[in-house]
This record gives structure tokens, C-alpha cells and sequence, in this order.
């Protein structure tokens, strides 16, 4: 019997079943388009180095003069670019600032500026309106629409179809690697740093000499990337070849510095291009206010019209390397850029290295060099035949006058000359509309004179479209030129690896003596030994007491165990200094710990030895020693999870170095027992429950005290030893606790 079909009587349950939408189709038809349309159209650059944002705006510029004529508003710059970018005014200005020689994000800017643009380096510095500040094209754009009148690239129509726009700008050098790119898209993104003009044009050079140059020499001549903001690159050669043969990857930037000996200070002159000023500048603030760079005074934006500085003002006896060396470990002065090249080739996005990336870009140089060729070609050929034309009424000028001056309808004179003379019809047409005042012998020999050159001239352009080598000749030519008129010297420095001296590991340590104290409320307290020393007794909570002391320095780390089977490491330094008469710090707040996660135990240690020990003993009378080495791992771990058994909540954590101590342990039912922590089994597995350790009599009996502190017990401590385990303790009623 077949299966009748649901018929819903509610309208709007009707509409919303026919609008369901399998979310294939959805991707399909709704997120895919915009998906290509953000990767094509926004956030990628082209083979031109440019996003399609920035090719409207400078193709604007250029349709207004721009290039040749004096500045004029930015408004009126914005406002003439939205005829092609149909977005926002306020989206545009900010196209517009990037690409300013003010705002300072570029080695070879694009716009030569008016006005407050901000600075790449600064959040804060914002550039003032576009109704204040004036623009134009910086004579270097010359370069970017060489033969963009000579058919070099396509043009389509514009949103609104009312005019047309480039698809590239033919560039004549390798905008794509001289120009730093970011942009994010969906699903992937770009991080493209700039590199020297004058590396590229040579590296490209190298490349259309022999297309097979490797990657070792393409490092000989492009050095490394080079950024408008200078600093330094920390240089590591196989890192860089990593990032040239695939274009991912990363390097390390520091800032450059001068120690100001006369006023005690440190001046940053020049910081990584991923750094800003202001982040510089609060991590540093912080660091003063913590008491991690006790050594600087102040901290100050001294940025002036002689350019960028950051003044650290030093305290006196202040090491000005120690200060740096804070510094560069800390805040931005030390950073990385991290590298994505990825780029559209032909609409389609791709992750390509250097050398890939010019081999694109030489490709599409070729074919613009083609396209400009084919058009003078044209031109020529177009202009060689007219003066032919002309040369043919060289001999008999009358008869040319004669036939116009007989023929009697206008519409006849072309038709007239061209089977007068033997012309095409354009030729005749060209001849008709000679001045009457130039139909003389002296013009027309000059204008022939032409001839010769212009046959030479089309000869060498169709010889050089036919041979491939003079056509990558004409290219090399024009790169030569454009590195001698726009080459500069490099901004950023290399500093090889291995001359950089690494931080030390205790740099932010200031090692003193103290004493740390743990309660059983989880407070934490580190004295120093000035405070420990007079102080009378503890300030605790009420029913609280002491369960770690120990007298060391500042310099190791505190494991904290807790009742849910997880241990915390912590620096000491990580705690301030605090009074007897203060409770201190608590620890499960401090350590961001879990919900109703207590602290049993703590220690305080220099390394992980695996010949060292923990004694776990348990609130159900089991027990185990597990070495410290199970707890190693390749970083330094803020949380080890699954530390030990959390079958049975832990009733304490006692320590054991290089010889057993003594412990006592002591059940709420008033027994107890001392022991060497020696008796107690290692078990290789961390996680094990552990051998029962003393016998509890009734189910509802458990350990509540584990202690080595047995001078706070007392000498009847001694009354309760046992040799062998497990064992029920002995009673407890004799004995006297100071805690």
C-alpha cells in the first residue's frame, strides 16, 4: 500500500517547507560566489601587485592628469574614484592613505602627498580628513601605465557600464615583490612583504637571462626582504630559502638602537614593520608598573619631524644591553612577519614562491611588451602607407590638382584620386585632406623622406616579435633603467643568526632569599627574609594552618598539587612580596585553578630530576612515589593534567630529593604513623591507585594530615614509628600538634 503524502493545512507551513534549501545548494549557490568574489575581486592581489581597490584609485588619478599635473584635494580624488569603486568615500581615503608618501607603509610610494596621512607604525596617529590634505601620482607611477595607451592590457566596462577600466596596469618592473600586500579573504589570506627595487629588477634580470637560475642564486641577488621602515632581519639562510621556494613562512625583525650616553637613555630608531608605537609602548609601561624593568625611568613618543624615536629614559647604574635585551624578549621591538604569497594569476589564486612569482610576472610582461609592439607596429605600418600614397603624386602634383579641381560632385574626389594614381582608399583620403597650402614639392619630399626610417623601424618591431631573445631584451633594457632612476640602497639590515646574542633564561629574575609558605586554605605567601625573620607568628584564617615553609630564593618554580589529580607550575617570581601580618595570595583565584579545585601540597623546584621523587598518599589509606621524570615534556607545561590517582582525594604530596625523609600521616579517627618516605612502593605509572599504606578500620575513617614538618609534631612524633607497611598507626592521644 502506498505511503499518502503529509498535507499541511497552515499556509506558513506550507511556505516554509517550500523554501527549505539543502545546504549543498546553499554553499553552491549562496556562499560560493561570495566566497570567489571576496578571493577575486577584494582581498588578493594580481600578477600587477595591485588589489582591484588600488587600480581604481590610481587609474582615476591618472585619467585626472595627475601624473603631469599640480596637487589637488583628496576629496575630489575620492570622489572621481567611486565612478569605478562603488564603495564608500571613507573605504577609498583609506585605499588612498596606504599608497601616500606620508603614511609611510611603502619603499616606493604611489602618491605624493599633502598633508597628515597618520604613520604606518602608529595606531593612534589618525590622518586628517580628505577635504584638508592634497594629492598626486609620484613621478614613479610613470612606470605603472607605460603603454597602458598602447593597448598593453584589456579594459572592461566599468559597474554602470559608463566607462571602462584596466584589469592590470602594465607594469614595467615586479610591483608584486617591491610593494608589500596583506589581505584576507575567505578560506585563505596574503602576507607579502616588500623586497629592494634595484634586488628585484636583477633577480629578474638573472631569471629572463636563464630561466633555470636556483633558488642559491636567486638568495645571492635578492638578498632578503627590505621594508620602508628599516630595522633589522634576523638572517637565517635556510629559513629564507624555505620562504623563497614556497612562499610561506616566516622570519624574525628587531629594532635598531642608539644608547644616548649624555642623558642615560636608549633611543629606538627604527622598529619592525609589524610593530606599532603605542603596543611598544604598553607592554613596556606594564613591565615598569610589575617591576620587570626596574631599570627604565620612563618610557616616551619622542617622534619629531627628523622621523621616528622612542626614548627609554634609564635609571642610573642601569645596563643599557641587560634594558634591551628585556625589551626585545617582551614587546614588539622584537617580531615576526609572517609570509603567505598569495597571489591571482590569471583570476585563479595561487601559492607561489620568489621565483615562481617572477616567472608569472615575466609572462605577463612579455605580453604586454607584445601588445605595445602590435600597436606602434600598427601604427607605423598605417602611417608608412599614407606617405606612400603621398610619394605617388610626387611626380605629377598638377594631375592631383587637376583631378580635384574637375571633379564635380565632393563625393567623388577619393574615388577620383585612388584610380588616378593607383591609391587605396584611405591613402586618397589622406591626400584630399591635405591643405591646399602644403600640395607643394618641398612638403611632400619631406614627408616621404619618412619612408626609409619607417620601414626600418617596422622591420626591427617584426623582428623583434619573432624573436623571443630581443623581446626579454627590451624587457632587461627597461629594467636596467627603472633600477638606476628609482634604485635605492637597502633600508633594513642583515644580522646574521648567530651574531645575535640569545636572552639569558633568568633575565627578568631578581634573585633575592625568601621564604614561601603554604596554608592548608590554599594561601600563599612568599616573605622575604628581613620580613620572615621578625615577624612573631602567620596572620591566618581562622582554623587554617601551615602546611609547606621553606627557605629558598627567587629564581625556581612551585608545583602546586591539588585535590583533582592536576599539578601547577609556577614561577616564584611570579608572586609578590608579601608581610606575616597579610594573609597572602590565594592560590585557586591566582592560577585561574578549576571550579572547587583546592591546593593539598606545593614544593618549590629548580628542574624536573627524574632521580627525585613525589610521595602521593591518599585519603583512603593507599599510597605511591612516582618519579619527577614522568612529568617531563618538550615545553613547559602551566598544567599537567592527570597528574596522579584521583580514585581517592589526596590527603598530601610530601617532597623526596636525593635521601627519604620522614613523614607522618595521621587519619581524622586519632592514628597515626611516622615513616620514611622510602617504604612507600614507586609505581611507573603516574596515574596507578597506589598500596594501601595504613590500615583503616571503618569506611567512614580517612587520612587527613600528611606532614615531613615533624619538629611541629613533636619529639612523641617518635612514639608512632613504624618500619614495615601497611600498618593501623598508633593513637594519638599524647601527642601535642603546633599547627
Amino acid at each position: 500500500m502506498a505511503k499518502k503524502k503529509k498535507i499541511i493545512d497552515n499556509p506558513m507551513e506550507n511556505e516554509a517547507v517550500a523554501t527549505l534549501q539543502p545546504i549543498t545548494e546553499t554553499l553552491e549557490k549562496n556562499y560560493m560566489p561570495y566566497a570567489m568574489s571576496v578571493i577575486v575581486s577584494r582581498a588578493l592581489p594580481e600578477i600587477d601587485g595591485f588589489k582591484p581597490s588600488h587600480r581604481k584609485l590610481l587609474y582615476t588619478m591618472y585619467e585626472m592628469g595627475l601624473l603631469t599635473k599640480q596637487r589637488t584635494k583628496s576629496a575630489n580624488i575620492v570622489g572621481q574614484t567611486m565612478k569605478l569603486n562603488p564603495h564608500g568615500d571613507a573605504s577609498i581615503y583609506e585605499t588612498m592613505v596606504r599608497l601616500t608618501r606620508g603614511h609611510e607603509a611603502l619603499l616606493h610610494p604611489f602618491i605624493d602627498s599633502k598633508g597628515s596621512f597618520g604613520k604606518h607604525y602608529s595606531r593612534d596617529m589618525a590622518y586628517a580628513a580628505s577635504r584638508y590634505t592634497e594629492a598626486k601620482l609620484d613621478d614613479f607611477c610613470h612606470e605603472l601605465f607605460s603603454g597602458i595607451d598602447k593597448d598593453a592590457v584589456d579594459f572592461i566596462p566599468n559597474y554602470d557600464n559608463t566607462m571602462e577600466e584596466p584589469t592590470l596596469l602594465p607594469t614595467t618592473f615586479p610591483n608584486i615583490l617591491v610593494s608589500a600586500n596583506l589581505g584576507i579573504a575567505v578560506g585563505m589570506a596574503c602576507s607579502i612583504c616588500s623586497f629592494n627595487l634595484a634586488e628585484i629588477c636583477d633577480g629578474t634580470i638573472a631569471l629572463l637571462k636563464n630561466p633555470k637560475t636556483t633558488i642559491d642564486r636567486m638568495l645571492d641577488i635578492v638578498k632578503a626582504p627590505d621594508f620602508p621602515g628599516g630595522a633589522q632581519i634576523i638572517y637565517d639562510r635556510e629559513q629564507m630559502r624555505k620562504i623563497y621556494e614556497t612562499g610561506t613562512g616566516s622570519f624574525k625583525m628587531r629594532a635598531k638602537y642608539e644608547y644616548n650616553k649624555k642623558d642615560n637613555s636608549i633611543d629606538v630608531l627604527e622598529i619592525p614593520y609589524s610593530s606599532s608605537i603605542e603596543a611598544i609602548m604598553k607592554k613596556a609601561t606594564d613591565m615598569i608598573k610589575t617591576g620587570k624593568l626596574r631599570e627604565v625611568a620612563d618610557v616616551r613618543d619622542a617622534i619629531d619631524l627628523n622621523g621616528f624615536k622612542l626614548t627609554f629614559d634609564l635609571k642610573k647604574d642601569a645596563n643599557p644591553d641587560i634594558v634591551m635585551q628585556k625589551l626585545f624578549s617582551v614587546t614588539e621591538l622584537e617580531n615576526n612577519f609572517d609570509c603567505n604569497f598569495n597571489i591571482l594569476v590569471d583570476g585563479t589564486p595561487m601559492q607561489l614562491g620568489i621565483r615562481e612569482i617572477l616567472t608569472e610576472w615575466i609572462k605577463f610582461r612579455v605580453k604586454c611588451v607584445t601588445r605595445e609592439l602590435t600597436f606602434d607596429l600598427g601604427k607605423k605600418e598605417h602611417k608608412l602607407e599614407l606617405l606612400r600614397g603621398l610619394a605617388a603624386i610626387l611626380l605629377d602634383i598638377d594631375k592631383a590638382i587637376k583631378i580635384i579641381r574637375n571633379t564635380e560632385h565632393e563625393a567623388d574626389v577619393v574615388p577620383n584620386l585612388a584610380a588616378g594614381f593607383n591609391l587605396t582608399k584611405i591613402q586618397a583620403e589622406y591626400i584630399a585632406d591635405i591643405k591646399l597650402r602644403n600640395l607643394n614639392r618641398e612638403y611632400i619630399i619631406n614627408r616621404v623622406a619618412e619612408i626609409s626610417s619607417l620601414e626600418a623601424e617596422i622591420a626591427d618591431i617584426k623582428e623583434t616579435l619573432r624573436d623571443e631573445i630581443k623581446l626579454k631584451a627590451k624587457i632587461i633594457a627597461k629594467l636596467q633603467e627603472v633600477k638606476k632612476k628609482y634604485g635605492k640602497p637597502r633600508k633594513t639590515e642583515l644580522v646574521e643568526k648567530q651574531e645575535v646574542e640569545a636572552p639569558k633564561k633568568d633575565i627578568f629574575f631578581e634573585n633575592y632569599n625568601c621564604r614561601l609558605i603554604l596554608t592548608r586554605g590554599g594561601y600563599f605567601k612568599k616573605l622575604s627574609v628581613q620580613a620572615a625573620r621578625s615577624a612573631d607568628e602567620q596572620k591566618l584564617k581562622e582554623g587554617d594552618y601551615v602546611v609547606y615553609q621553606e627557605d629558598t630564593d627567587n629564581r625556581g618554580d612551585v608545583l602546586f598539587f591539588t585535590d583533582k589529580g592536576q599539578i601547577y607550575r609556577a614561577k616564584v617570581d611570579d608572586f609578590e612580596l608579601t608581610k606575616a601580618s597579610q594573609m597572602g595570595e590565594y592560590v585557586p583565584t591566582k592560577l585561574s585553578m578549576d571550579d572547587d579545585e583546592h591546593v593539598v601540597s606545593c614544593k618549590m623546584i629548580y628542574e624536573l630530576n627524574p632521580e627525585h621523587h613525589v610521595v602521593y598518599i591518599f585519603e583512603n589509606g593507599k599510597g605511591l612515589r612516582v618519579s619527577l621524570g614522568a612529568y617531563e615534556a618538550k615545553s613547559r607545561r602551566r598544567k599537567i593534567s592527570g597528574a596522579y590517582s584521583s580514585a581517592s582525594p589526596l590527603a598530601g604530596a610530601i617532597y623526596e630529593g636525593d635521601k627519604p625523609v620522614n613523614m607522618f600521616i595521621r587519619t581524622d579517627a586519632g592514628r597515626g604513623m611516622l615513616i620514611k618516605s622510602s617504604l612507600v612502593p614507586e609505581k611507573a605509572t603516574r596515574t596507578s591507585q597506589g598500596v594501601q599504606i595504613m590500615k583503616l578500620p571503618k569506611k567512614n575513617v580517612k587520612v587527613d594530615l600528611v606532614t615531613d614538618r615533624i619538629d611541629d609534631i613533636g619529639q612523641d612524633a617518635l612514639k608512632c614509628k613504624k618500619l614495615a607497611l601497611p600498618s593501623t598507626g598508633s593513637p594519638l592521644d599524647q601527642l601535642t600538634f603546633n599547627f
